[in-house]
């Protein structure tokens, strides 16, 4: 059949009623689309306000139509659904009946989202908790106070009840300005930055692209805050002009925005190795490089960074936990590769 609406998109369907239109809303909404939307999902968009006539928002579906009615329908945002319990083994470091922390591997998405719905850390999580993550902290993210990026490794903690979820969540939010929680990564970055301890303060917001983020004007509309603290810890390759092709940065984070140490790293012009948004023109780079760390820097597939360290205080006890992980073995080859030595 034809579509009956007269303009809109997927969210907002608009019709025109014709000169016969007479009759409920509902029933004359039910008769116009045909089997696009039943008259019960209709009624439910009227009394949930969702239609409006001629510009007025309507909620009774036994409302009469007149001939010439411009009716409009605001079609909400599908729900997404809900995550199920798969069996994705976890890394544990601890676990009691207040929370649980884990070592996040490269490749996991922290919780479901579009276009990865199905294997992510949440579901890995509902089946390693059962029924105790139900409901904290929302439905698609259970538990998770706090998270990294896919292809970003490292030490997380999720709550496992309400308390827990809240007394976490707030010590994150404070991002460690008043209370013990800290956390720190460690970053293998092109180049070497000009001085060898600093802070980087650049907000940031969307960049063109939607996925990515970008350093924005402070007084722009969407900037953030944005303030990443970073220490050089190793030199590769030094020149003896103190320049080097690469260098491993340790940084702590002061805000927790998206993408903020690959953003800011790529701000001051010493980009994350492998990182394929922000760091893709450098890659040549590793063709300075001798075999056959040339092929391994080369190839490294994901952003180098590691969250290695995470301390925070315990929502019941109040005692001050810290854990500090090794760096995966895909960094450790990357690492002694640039050293100049193959991996073991």
């Amino acid at each position: 059949m034809n579509d009956p609406f007269k303009q809109g998109d997927d969210a907002r369907k608009v019709l025109i009623a014709g000169e016969d239109a007479e009759g409920r809303l509902d029933s004359w909404l039910a008769t116009e689309v045909g089997g696009d939307l039943s008259r019960s999902r209709l009624k439910a968009l009227i009394e949930q306000g969702a239609v409006s006539v001629n510009g007025k928002p309507i909620t009774e579906p036994k409302k009469k139509v007149h001939p010439g009615d411009r009716i409009e329908i605001s079609m909400p945002e599908p729900e997404d659904p809900e995550p199920k319990g798969e069996d994705i083994p976890l890394n544990v470091e601890y676990e009691d009946d207040d929370l649980i922390v884990l070592v996040k591997p490269a490749g996991l998405v922290v919780h479901p989202g579009a276009g990865n719905w199905t294997g992510t850390l949440v579901n890995a999580l509902i089946h390693h908790c059962g029924d105790s993550l139900s409901g904290i902290g929302g439905v698609k993210r259970p538990g998770i106070v706090h998270r990294l990026d896919k292809e970003t490794s490292g030490v997380m903690v999720v709550a496992k009840n309400d308390a827990a979820h809240r007394h976490l969540a707030a010590q994150f939010a404070d991002h460690g300005r008043t209370g013990p929680l800290e956390r720190a990564y460690k970053a293998i970055v092109w180049g070497r930055p000009k001085t060898l301890r600093g802070t980087i303060d650049a907000a940031l917001g969307r960049s063109s692209d939607r996925t990515k983020r970008a350093v924005k004007n402070e007084h722009a509309d969407d900037a953030r805050e944005a303030i990443t603290h970073y220490e050089v810890i190793e030199r590769f390759h030094e020149r003896p002009d103190a320049t080097c092709l690469a260098s491993m940065v340790e940084c702590r984070l002061e805000t927790g925005r998206t993408h903020q140490i690959r953003v800011h790293m790529a701000h001051i012009g010493h980009p994350l190795i492998g990182d394929p948004e922000y760091g893709a023109a450098y890659r040549t780079k590793a063709n300075l490089l001798e075999e056959p760390a040339k092929s391994i820097v080369g190839r490294f597939p994901r952003q180098a960074l590691h969250a290695y360290l995470l301390a925070f205080e315990h929502p019941r006890t109040g005692e001050v936990m810290e854990f500090e992980t090794d760096m995966p073995d895909d960094m450790e080859e990357l690492s002694n590769a640039l050293r100049g030595h193959e991996h073991p």
